[in-house]
């Protein structure tokens, strides 16, 4: 079949928008909630590449804690990159697990501010992070672009 044979899929008019919406410029709050989500992964892999490897080299109380804690680290930075990635590109999946990452993030915020230690100033920057990224991610611009429709706002 020569390029004139082949069948061409009619555009919709929504198709036309969503195709409209993908190469407009993306939203600030969408590429600022992305960069939030990717510092929080940043830095789940990082502690958990230091508990790892303290784990392994320093001397730790319970080695295979500190271990299993450093992995467990890094695998759940997973979440919070991956959604970072589909924030980025437009996904409307992302949403929901850069939503959980930000929910999931606040117990651990206030089990650090409620610390008597370093970890204070840690859980106000966490307890922060969160809530902005929770607001950006909200936001009706942010669901837009990312071509979320609310409830009763289906194509009939």
């Amino acid at each position: 079949m020569s390029s004139e044979q082949t069948p061409t899929t009619p555009t919709t008019p929504a198709s036309a928008a969503a195709d409209a919406e993908e190469t407009g410029p993306r939203p600030g709050r969408l590429t600022a909630a992305a960069a939030l989500a990717a510092v929080e992964g940043l830095a789940l892999v990082v502690g958990g590449a230091w508990m790892l490897v303290e784990g392994l080299t320093g001397h730790p109380d319970d080695r295979t804690s500190a271990v299993t804690g450093g992995v467990t680290l890094i695998v759940l930075a997973l979440l919070p990159l991956l959604a970072a990635r589909g924030l980025i590109g437009r996904k409307g999946w992302s949403r929901g697990p850069a939503v959980i990452t930000q929910i999931m993030a606040l117990p651990v915020a206030y089990n650090m501010v409620r610390a008597d230690s370093l970890a204070v100033p840690a859980g106000i920057v966490l307890g922060v992070v969160a809530v902005t990224a929770l607001v950006l991610l909200v936001n009706p611009t942010t669901t837009q672009a990312l071509g979320i429709r609310g409830p009763g706002s289906a194509e009939k």
